[in-house]
């Protein structure tokens, strides 16, 4: 079986599609298409919304991605990543330390941390990340206060510091693909690429053309 470091290709894939959970039915709309479209991993974001929000959206978030095996992530929140049975959960800096989130989901939860600098990269990795999340790779309207943009050099400083998956995330469309898998990314993170998209299934089936052309046809 092809392999991202340790972690099975077929769990981590190279698009990872993000999906706020205030977004209502019209996200849950918008994730059913990109899963529908091929889409291989889904990620829970909680922005401002309350525990019980964000479990019953990543609750039916993971009851569209796991008929058709779609690997569900759940951002900051191991224990509402547990709660609804998604395979793994996305740490920033202001969260869960890595080790301790592994210490709480076990050796086979998939756990992201994310870094900017090759020194925080291999701490996570050393504390038991599966792979990482880096950016922004460019600026990006999506979220705001975020430190400058890294661009590809960032990008492969960090890819080259560790053995595990990147995932570049901020500013990525279609056409800078390319440049963000020569530059060491295993993949890509997308929010408004799709979740904006007049048509996420369509703009699902742009990005993995281009994942796919880009990295000689692995997804």
């Amino acid at each position: 079986m092809t392999t991202f470091g340790t972690v099975p290709a077929r769990r981590l894939g190279g698009l990872h599609v993000l999906t706020d959970a205030r977004g209502g039915q019209r996200a849950l709309e918008a994730v059913a298409a990109a899963v529908a479209a091929g889409a291989p991993v889904v990620q829970v974001r909680a922005k401002e919304c309350t525990d019980r929000e964000l479990y019953d959206f990543a609750a039916a978030v993971v009851a569209i991605c796991l008929p058709a095996r779609v690997t569900c992530l759940v951002n900051d929140r191991v224990d509402v990543a547990l709660a609804v049975g998604a395979a793994g959960t996305h740490l920033g800096a202001t969260d869960l330390p890595v080790a301790a989130a592994r210490r709480v989901a076990g050796p086979d939860h998939l756990i992201g941390g994310t870094a900017r600098e090759p020194e925080r990269a291999r701490q996570l990795v050393a504390e038991g990340a599966d792979y990482l999340g880096v950016g922004p790779a460019w600026p990006t309207t999506t979220k705001t206060g975020l430190p400058a943009a890294l661009g590809p050099a960032g990008l492969r400083a960090v890819a080259e510091a560790v053995d595990v998956p990147v995932v570049a995330i901020g500013g990525v469309t279609a056409e800078r693909v390319p440049e963000l898998l020569a530059a060491g990314a295993a993949g890509v993170a997308v929010v408004g690429a799709i979740a904006a998209a007049a048509d996420p299934g369509a703009a699902t089936r742009k990005l993995l053309r281009a994942l796919a052309g880009a990295s000689g046809g692995n997804r």
